[in-house]
């Protein structure tokens, strides 16, 4: 199982290098969601703090939740793309029939979402330090949000587009499948992001176990339930 999961990740990887949909396309989608909600939220609207804190701006206090919208948003393209590619020639078929196995392909292709996942994450979140200007919090705190929000979003995002990958309403009904199961991961993503750079770490790491359990449970739902996803597509 592993050594086929690292041979779909090389394999996707490799494919999205030559393409470079992921520079092209995806990342300039991203941060052009980032300047999109700048120029939607006034930036001279400032929040008020308690004793302790300074007032912030709207656009500051909110910048967790949109930076994890336009990651989101830029992980339904990386999900599309991931199941385009294989559906076209039968490429799915071909995995079948090559032997491989199903728990490999979803552990593989989970991999390659999530490393250009990672890549969005650094260059959409450095854009979002210089448009929004939110302080630097917690590194550990932030740390575990980034990586764990990746892999839910990457595992879930993965099941869910092998399910539509075999419809010609891919492009649409992907969205529709993975939008309402990761609003949770948005949600706490969000909260933990804003506990690490303005409310301290203590009141975050609960979002953070939540991330954790969400990861578990759709990494091992992907294990059990890709083959027969994929006899379905």
């Amino acid at each position: 199982m592993i050594r086929h999961a690292k041979l779909i990740a090389a394999k996707d990887l490799r494919i999205e290098v030559s393409a470079k949909v992921l520079t092209a396309q995806i990342l300039p989608f991203g941060l052009l969601v980032l300047v999109l909600f700048g120029f939607g939220i006034p930036p001279d609207r400032r929040v008020l703090g308690t004793d302790d804190e300074a007032s912030r701006s709207l656009l500051e206090q909110a910048s967790p939740g949109l930076f994890w919208l336009a990651i989101l948003f830029s992980a339904l393209l990386a999900i599309n793309r991931s199941f385009a590619i294989e559906s076209v020639d039968g490429n799915l078929d071909a995995l079948r029939l090559a032997g491989f196995d199903p728990a490999g392909v979803f552990l593989g292709k989970s991999l390659a979402v999530a490393s250009e996942l990672v890549v969005l994450e650094v260059i959409v979140g450095i854009g979002a330090f210089l448009l929004y200007g939110p302080p630097l919090g917690d590194p550990l705190l932030l740390g575990s949000t980034v990586l764990l929000t990746t892999g839910a979003m990457a595992f879930a995002g993965t099941l869910y587009g092998a399910l539509g990958a075999g419809s010609r309403l891919r492009d649409t009904l992907v969205p529709l499948l993975v939008l309402p199961v990761l609003a949770p991961v948005l949600l706490a993503a969000t909260r933990a992001t804003e506990s690490s750079l303005f409310e301290g770490s203590s009141s975050g790491w609960g979002w953070v176990g939540f991330l954790g359990a969400f990861c578990l449970l759709y990494l091992g739902a992907g294990i059990l339930s890709f083959g027969s996803l994929l006899e379905e597509t």
